[in-house]
């Protein structure tokens, strides 16, 4: 999804001028002339959920509300790096308008080729750098994990949880800690042990490292990879899971406590109608619960009413402005002060993100 690139824990200062923009609700656009080519680069192969089925959704959406005056495209399981720019390329001698790159390792490739076609747009999912044809897109994932950590609080039985994880980059580490701390905020004892996988796509070491978390009493489990065999691992331990990226009922319906879901469609067909009114321009967006690009829901069997109850209103006070996950006081799991209580994480602090908070069992650095 995102390359393992340790430029991204200095470079994202660049978002520094970031302010989440609503993403407006799809419209019906005007009759266009011709068609409006829009291609869909992935990462992984398109599933039946997880974080490529997303965009795929998206995707779906745009075709549903613009119908003949778009046309899409797919490639799927692209390879980041010079397969990616490859792709990228064709897709732009093809005569496509508007090309969005889907994984933080399009980001290099996709600014490369936007430079040799000034003429197509591009839209870099979870990039950081622009151009005059680049713009960049992200969703604040962490304000689900949140939420999903106070929900684990509440249920564990254990005070242990699991969490397995691509790679310790900043995106990963705010999930991972915002976790923590809305886990500990209604069970100070709760513990997170960690696994990383050094892959976002490996079925089996997901699996396997979910089995390891439950072998050291890990009651409840999430999850930052691209499969659902996290989830199909709690399912057959009888564990409690988090779903992430999609709704996963189908493999895990006991299981599941609740998912938190991206949401693409709103955005994609908005950049590919700007396109059509000869409104597009370089934009940064980073949405959250407030514009609807994060979601969470899909509740289990398990999960208490009470906590459910719980959750919403806190995800009310978060929308509301009233709480953030990042508010003081924060330390990190060696004891050391993060933030002084009364004081919240700024967003090029959270975009620089490089330690793991108290209550995370392991390191984040080699």
């Amino acid at each position: 999804m995102y390359k393992n690139l340790a430029a991204t824990l200095v470079a994202a200062c660049l978002f520094s001028s970031v302010v989440a923009q609503p993403v407006e609700p799809s419209k019906p656009a005007a009759p266009a002339k011709t068609p409006t080519k829009a291609a869909f680069v992935y990462v992984t192969p398109v599933f039946d959920m997880g974080w490529t089925h997303q965009h795929d959704q998206g995707r779906k959406a745009v075709e549903k509300s613009l119908g003949a005056q778009v046309k899409t495209t797919v490639v799927e399981n692209v390879a980041e790096g010079a397969d990616a720019e490859r792709v990228v390329r064709d897709l732009a001698q093809q005569g496509h308008d508007i090309i969005f790159t889907t994984s933080f390792g399009y980001m290099e490739p996709t600014l490369k080729v936007a430079k040799e076609f000034p003429k197509v747009k591009f839209e870099s999912i979870t990039g950081y750098k622009t151009d005059v044809n680049v713009s960049v897109a992200n969703a604040r994932y962490y304000e689900g994990r949140y939420l999903a950590g106070i929900a684990a609080g509440r249920m564990t039985q254990t005070n242990v949880a699991g969490y397995v994880a691509g790679f310790p980059i900043p995106e990963v580490l705010q999930g991972l800690n915002a976790f923590t701390l809305g886990m500990r905020s209604v069970n100070p004892k709760a513990q997170v042990k960690v696994i990383w996988l050094n892959a976002w796509f490996d079925p089996a070491k997901e699996r396997d490292s979910a089995m390891t978390l439950f072998n050291q009493d890990a009651d409840v489990i999430t999850f930052h990879s691209a499969t659902n065999a996290v989830m199909v691992a709690a399912q057959e331990r009888g564990k409690m899971a988090i779903a992430y990226h999609s709704d996963m009922r189908q493999v895990a319906p006991d299981a599941q406590l609740m998912a938190i879901t991206h949401n693409w469609g709103d955005y994609y067909t908005q950049r590919v109608r700007a396109l059509q009114k000869g409104q597009w321009q370089t934009s940064t967006v980073w949405g959250g619960l407030k514009e609807g690009m994060i979601k969470v829901g899909d509740f289990g069997p398990k999960l208490l009413p009470s906590v459910r109850t719980e959750m919403m209103q806190i995800q009310k006070d978060m929308v509301a402005g009233k709480r953030h996950p990042f508010q003081g006081p924060i330390e990190d799991n060696e004891g050391k002060p993060v933030l002084p209580a009364g004081q919240r994480l700024s967003d090029v602090q959270i975009l620089n993100m490089n330690f793991a908070a108290a209550g995370v069992v392991g390191k984040v650095k080699p």
